[in-house]
């Protein structure tokens, strides 16, 4: 178990504004707590932080909190949390959790696949199932990584949480879990069945407008033959006698 030592200064002031003066200043806000310690507000030198978060420090390496002469001696700890600006990315708060060397904990251990699965070579697709384990085991036992070899895998093959045996630690996640499998590419089969699909509905849609246009051409006759007899009413109206042919009659006979 990798343990790296880090110095740190306890804070007085709390609040908001002493936490911000505390970032321009070059440090970060922090606090250690756990089951039978209070909760102490610390602050950390930024570029020691960054520096050791680049050297490969994660949330399962055992960190020495030094206090200096205004604490109270030396700490081993856990990072539980680590909380970033939304915008900027920078770190503005860091949460420690102290640990005793010789009491049990449970910790979460990140998956990691190597090999490259004989299925996967065939045309399958590797599915990460699970990506973190539960585990209980003493702090100087924690491993950093728990390593899965899927190169054994064909398609229909998987990998469970029971198949993976690590020393030192009891495994606490549920045995039946799936951490991975090689399933057959089923996607492309999916995708070349919507073509064929897309191809026949443009048939329907041309039946329709036929079905429409023999409907059209029907109104269009009724149309027709309508205009057609309205000139033969015209025609009927011709043979009646013009208003001003009766009044020369009338004066024929006068």
């Amino acid at each position: 178990m990798k343990e790296v030592a880090l110095k740190v200064a306890p804070r007085e002031k709390l609040g908001k504004e002493h936490a911000k003066k505390l970032r321009r200043n070059g440090f970060i806000p922090a606090v250690v707590y756990g089951p039978e310690t209070p909760s102490q507000p610390l602050a950390i030198e930024s570029k020691t932080f960054y520096a050791l978060l680049r050297g490969g420090l994660g949330e399962n390496v055992i960190i020495t909190l030094e206090m200096g002469d205004q604490g109270d001696g030396k700490k081993q700890v856990l990072i539980r949390e680590v909380q970033r600006d939304p915008v900027r990315g920078d770190i503005v708060h860091v949460d420690f959790h102290q640990i005793t060397l010789t009491k049990k904990i449970t910790i979460e251990v990140p998956i990691h696949l190597v090999g490259a699965p004989e299925g996967v070579k065939e045309g399958g697709i590797l599915q990460y199932a699970l990506r973190e384990l539960k585990v209980e085991c003493l702090p100087t036992a924690i491993p950093e990584k728990i390593e899965v070899d899927v190169s054994h895998l064909k398609i229909g093959d998987s990998i469970h949480v029971a198949d993976i045996k690590v020393e030192n630690v009891v495994v606490l996640s549920d045995s039946r879990s799936s951490v991975a499998s090689v399933v057959p590419p089923t996607i492309f089969k999916e995708a070349e069945v919507a073509p064929a699909a897309a191809e026949g509905e443009p048939e329907v849609i041309t039946e329709k407008k036929e079905e429409g246009e023999e409907k059209k051409t029907e109104e269009e006759k009724g149309k027709e033959a309508k205009t057609e007899k309205k000139p033969a009413e015209g025609a009927k109206a011709e043979k009646k006698p013009p208003e001003g042919g009766k009044e020369e009659k009338k004066k024929e006979g006068k």
